[in-house]
């Protein structure tokens, strides 16, 4: 879906284990990581995109992990130029993102790639919980440091850690 101004409406997914560290995943045949995302789908509440992407991308179901919370409203990106399409209607320029923090309560053994007929991820790893800012892509940057920070004191005991890896 997307809306009047070019965004379109996505989930945001960061999981966390018990040791506070974040599930990291690489995209197919890229030196690309990122945390699990996808967009909503007409007729489906932010929960249901959620709980779909989550299956879809590292095949995780919703008995394998509990909610902790999200962030307060949509954290919108841009896409750079180069990656909008034009030749679309409506033309999307952007995402606009409601991020979910999870923890993990049933087994790492449990992640899996095979759930999507073409699945997206195809490594993946945990990793301090700031780690990801240093090497997401550099125009999801600050729709990242809005969720983490947000996000923090689900997974610190409202106590947010020093920024670092």
């Amino acid at each position: 879906m997307i809306d009047n101004c070019g965004y379109r409406s996505n989930v945001g997914i960061i999981l966390s284990n018990q040791d506070n560290r974040v599930f990291w995943a690489r995209r197919v045949g890229q030196n690309a990581w990122q945390f699990p995302q996808g967009g909503v789908r007409e007729n489906e509440t932010i929960e249901q995109a959620m709980y779909r992407e989550l299956e879809e991308e590292i095949g995780l179901r919703d008995e394998h992990v509990m909610v902790m919370g999200r962030t307060s409203g949509w954290l919108r990106y841009r896409l750079p130029r180069r990656l909008v399409r034009y030749d679309t209607e409506p033309v999307c320029i952007g995402q606009k993102q409601v991020w979910f923090m999870l923890r993990l309560i049933g087994d790492e053994s449990n992640v899996r790639f095979d759930r999507s007929d073409k699945p997206e991820f195809d490594s993946w790893r945990w990793v301090s919980y700031w780690r990801p800012m240093e090497d997401v892509v550099e125009f999801k940057r600050k729709v990242y440091a809005d969720a983490l920070r947000q996000l923090a004191p689900l997974v610190f005991d409202s106590m947010t850690p020093l920024e670092s890896s």
